[in-house]
């Protein structure tokens, strides 16, 4: 399982990394290993408005559909179109297939996500 250093990590296995006041959401090697081969990624839509903590889509694997939940509240600026042709990304390299970007609203909200080690710490306690 690789967990890459510099990003915050949510409960939910989303991983985020900040760039100014937008930050590109994606889900961890741990949770793509956990859903099997990624089938279909449903996705918000840009200008969508979230609050933490919502769902903003469905990951679909062969083994079954799960709930994606937002880890930071804002409004989505953009979302990333290859996966609606090719969700295996996810599979191949869930560090670099970012779902979407969101424009934070309230960056304070950070402090309540995990850092690599924390998140490790968490997930060995999954297994």
């Amino acid at each position: 399982m690789e967990i890459k250093k510099g990003l915050f990590y949510s409960k939910d296995h989303e991983w985020i990394k900040v760039e100014g006041d937008v930050a590109s959401v994606g889900i961890s090697d741990f949770a793509q290993h956990s859903l099997g081969e990624i089938v279909y990624v449903e996705m918000p839509e840009e200008g969508d408005e979230f609050k933490a903590g919502e769902v903003f889509g469905v990951l679909e694997s062969v083994k079954a559909a799960s709930d994606s939940f937002i880890p930071v509240s804002g409004e989505i600026v953009e979302v990333n179109e290859d996966l609606e042709d090719e969700p295996e990304l996810i599979n191949e390299k869930p560090y670099e297939a970012w779902i979407f970007k969101i424009k934070l609203s309230d960056v304070s909200e950070l402090d309540a996500l995990m850092s690599p080690e924390g998140y490790e710490e968490f997930c060995n306690k999954e297994d």
